[in-house]
Parts: C-alpha cells; sequence; structure tokens
C-alpha cells in the first residue's frame, strides 16, 4: 500500500479496516451492518469495476456527475454499470481511506481515473 495520501485532496490517508464496498466502506456506521447487504462488482466507466452494496449501487445515480468530471446534466447511475460477480467474501479488510473526503482509496483513484479521462 503505497498511496500516502489522498488522490483528490491531497490530505493524508489512514489505513482501517473497510466493508467490501468500495464506496460506503469506510464509514463507520456501515460497520454495524455489512453482513446484512449484498455485495457485487460491477464495471462502468472507462472499463474501471468496482464493488458495491446493494444500496450504493442503486443510490449511485444521485452523485453530481460533474465530480467524476462529466457535464453538467450528465445522467450517471445502475443504469451504465456491466454486472461481472457477486461478492461472497463479506469479511473486514484493512483499506486506505481519506478522512476528508470519507472515502475508501479503492473509490477515490476511481473518481481520479473518471476526471482524467473525462479532459481528453
Amino acid at each position: 500500500m503505497k498511496d500516502s495520501f489522498c488522490p483528490l485532496c491531497y490530505s493524508a490517508l489512514e489505513v482501517k479496516e473497510v466493508t467490501p464496498c468500495m464506496e460506503c466502506g469506510g464509514d463507520d456506521f456501515e460497520q454495524d451492518h455489512y453482513k446484512e447487504h449484498k455485495y457485487a462488482e460491477y464495471e462502468l466507466y472507462f472499463g474501471q469495476r468496482l464493488i458495491l452494496c446493494n444500496f450504493c449501487d442503486v443510490d449511485f445515480g444521485s452523485f453530481d456527475p460533474t465530480y467524476f468530471g462529466f457535464p453538467p446534466g450528465t445522467k450517471v447511475g445502475i443504469g451504465d454499470f456491466h454486472f461481472i460477480r457477486e461478492i461472497s467474501d463479506k469479511e473486514l479488510r484493512k483499506d486506505k481511506y481519506c478522512p476528508e473526503c470519507g472515502y475508501r482509496l479503492s473509490f477515490l483513484k476511481f473518481v481520479e481515473t473518471c476526471k482524467r479521462e473525462n479532459e481528453k
């Protein structure tokens, strides 16, 4: 785990236990009930893959598309996802997390790549 700083805000990253969901997995609240969720891996923008819980996949469309570098008004959401597989390993794992942005490093890298690709 070589990354020490958030790729979006450059704050120092922390290592913590997270759930499988790459979006909400670093949220302490989620650790109270993470085994109740279902998790799936999807391929979405620019060939990237994300593991999301069954709440975050449906709620993804609530993001402002400009957060990912898309033009204002662009529809983002589950309609853009290509299901890859269900994730059966629901155990907590260690990952880096940005306390300022509130996301796991894996999700932050996803956002960073979207922004970079959308600048082309």
